[in-house]
């Protein structure tokens, strides 16, 4: 009996797990241009007013605009490679590439700004207030602003009931979108310490807060770099056997009216909400691989399901 295409297009899937997110992408693009104007603006306002904490927000925006053009860059990436073959389970970790490459950059951004700070409080020089603050102050708004774009479905909650009386509220994230919110965040978190640096030195006189600000901005930046660091480098080394859908899987396999024993299990995400998994199962029983992917298809996440079974006795099923 000869195999025909209606019958093998039947087995046949697509590796296309990603759905990309177009409003993501053309959000970061504004805020990407918006970002290039305020840096100059604020990059060439703390040099001539002599402001350290003004300078350093600049400089660290100009490192913005780079990661956020960065995430720009892999949606598009991601979106035009969706169809190529040579990727085995979809493009989406072009875009974790991209959050992860943009943590990298806070992590420099954030070394630099402790230099140049520290250079200034051992080095202090006088400060032009009203003009910096006036800078700073718009800096932040640009901030605000681009944190607003890039605030539109930053997260995402997935809830789903299953037949078997559980509920589950999983929340997901765009990685991508989250490292470019992140950049803007830690930009208007700097211009807010700026502002304060600067008021203190001007009505108190203490000089000394321009640059201290400029060293808490940059520890902050750390802090939200590693994060993200750690976050993104899970999902690219597939370090994500304590997500609760491997435990689903344990829950659904141990309840199942055939008993089997799991032997193996891997689970990796192939988009922000969706898993593929290859489960090796031991039993007594006489089943086919069908019977357990039907019951783990339960669960939506799991959008490629490998099942092998090993019986007790010499027999394999694939």
């Amino acid at each position: 009996m000869s195999i025909t295409d209606k019958s093998l297009s039947e087995w046949q899937h697509t590796h296309v797990f990603n759905e990309g997110n177009p409003l993501a992408e053309r959000n970061t693009k504004w805020a990407v241009f918006l970002t290039a104007l305020m840096m100059i603006g604020e990059i060439f306002g703390g040099w001539f007013y002599n402001s350290m904490a003004l300078l350093a927000d600049g400089w660290h925006m100009s490192s913005h605009v780079l990661a956020l053009g960065l995430s720009v860059f892999a949606y598009r990436t991601a979106r035009r490679l969706t169809h190529d073959e040579r990727f085995a389970f979809g493009t989406w970790k072009i875009e974790i590439m991209g959050g992860y490459t943009s943590a990298i950059f806070l992590i420099g951004v954030a070394g630099l700004m402790l230099y140049q700070s520290s250079e200034r409080l051992i080095t202090p020089m006088p400060i032009h207030y009203d003009q910096a603050i006036a800078i700073a102050a718009g800096g932040l708004v640009v901030n605000l602003l681009c944190a607003w774009l890039l605030k539109e479905g930053h997260h995402h909650d997935h809830s789903h009931e299953h037949s078997h009386g559980h509920s589950h509220n999983h929340h997901h994230h765009d990685l991508n979108l989250r490292s470019a919110y992140l950049h803007v965040v830690a930009d208007a978190a700097t211009s807010v310490l700026a502002i304060i640096a600067l008021f203190g030195g001007k009505f108190f006189g203490a000089n000394w807060l321009d640059p201290a600000m400029g060293i808490l901005g940059a520890l902050l930046v750390l802090v939200w770099a590693y994060k993200l660091l750690l976050e993104t480098g899970c999902v690219l080394l597939d370090a994500e056997m304590d997500a609760p859908v491997v435990a689903e899987i344990f829950e659904v396999i141990n309840d199942s009216p055939i008993q089997a024993k799991i032997t193996d299990l891997h689970v990796w995400r192939v988009s922000k909400n969706k898993y593929a998994c290859i489960l090796s199962l031991l039993t007594h029983e006489t089943v086919t691989p069908d019977y357990f992917k039907k019951q783990l298809s339960i669960h939506e996440e799991l959008v490629h399901i490998t099942v092998e079974i090993n019986h007790c006795a010499t027999s394999h099923e694939t």
